[in-house]
């Protein structure tokens, strides 16, 4: 069940100064239950999680509701619908850590925000995917395509080297999953359009083809396997989504109790059994600097 929350003023100011993204919901007036932080914080009090809607809160309320209680560990979590609230409510307190995002997204959040949040562990992986409404095949995209993209820098850079891998576009000599526009070295005739990542599957049908972010594909209803031109490898992928703290958060009871229940073998059975499409992928182990 979703949740529908209200932002502090405080947290509103601070998202207004992000990414320039806005927010489909927010979290609540209620701020983290627990007054201590890191490892003096009480292992009794309830920990508060902001998450992504699918394929994170799915995991963390299955947590919640079947591995939670035999740790003593009383989980709540909160739902957003984008890639900017989760941070401020968990470097502002609001919540006790946040499950969306992988490393390089964290690390140009924090660079452009001068946040200080961290990861724990990684959980799981979605790979990212180009669809389409009007095309059948990678090679149906051509000079005067629009393609829509995500509009924050490390899934953009992403997208343009899915693109890229598959012929799409041309970038520069030694740009990868960091490139910019600028970086394209031949569009071919492509148009891009710029978006929100959890604004683009409701405007697939405005363009030729878009790329999308593994968890909004999902949401979208979209199967990743069957429906998509491309879609971004698995293998030796480094956009592992983590659960995340504020930093010197890393040693509080609850998120260690938290952080092994999430890279648990009956939590890695309900990824694989829930999302038999390949949409979602067990990733677990500790996050590489």
């Amino acid at each position: 069940m979703r949740t529908t929350v209200k932002l502090t003023a405080a947290v509103a100011a601070a998202a207004a100064l992000t990414l320039g993204l806005s927010a489909c919901s927010a979290p609540s007036d209620t701020t983290s239950s627990s007054t201590k932080k890191g490892k003096d914080a009480d292992p009794a009090a309830k920990l508060v999680v902001a998450a992504s809607p699918t394929p994170h809160a799915d995991i963390l309320n299955f947590v919640r509701d079947h591995l939670a209680a035999k740790e003593g560990l009383k989980l709540e979590v909160k739902e957003f619908n984008d890639y900017v609230l989760p941070n401020t409510a968990t470097q502002s307190g609001e919540v006790d850590a946040n499950f969306f995002q992988h490393k390089p997204y964290l690390d140009d959040f924090n660079k452009k925000n001068k946040t200080d949040i961290v990861p724990v562990v990684n959980v799981e992986i979605e790979p990212l995917g180009l669809y389409s409404k009007k095309d059948k095949k990678v090679a149906d995209l051509g000079s005067g395509s629009t393609i829509a993209v995500p509009n924050d820098a490390t899934n953009e850079g992403r997208a343009l080297k899915l693109l890229a891998d598959n012929g799409i576009i041309k970038l520069k000599d030694g740009v990868g999953a960091e490139a910019k526009l600028s970086d394209v070295e031949d569009d071919k005739g492509v148009k891009f359009t710029e978006l929100e990542a959890s604004q683009i599957p409701a405007r697939l049908g405005d363009v030729d083809a878009a790329v999308i972010n593994g968890n909004f594909a999902i949401s979208a209803k979209l199967n990743p396997a069957k429906d998509s031109l491309a879609l971004e490898k698995a293998e030796n992928n480094p956009y592992a989504n983590f659960l995340a703290v504020k930093k010197g958060n890393e040693s509080d009871p609850r998120i260690q109790k938290l952080a092994k229940l999430l890279n648990s073998d009956e939590v890695k059975k309900f990824i694989q059994e829930k999302f038999s499409n390949g949409a979602v992928i067990p990733a677990f182990g500790p996050v590489k600097s």
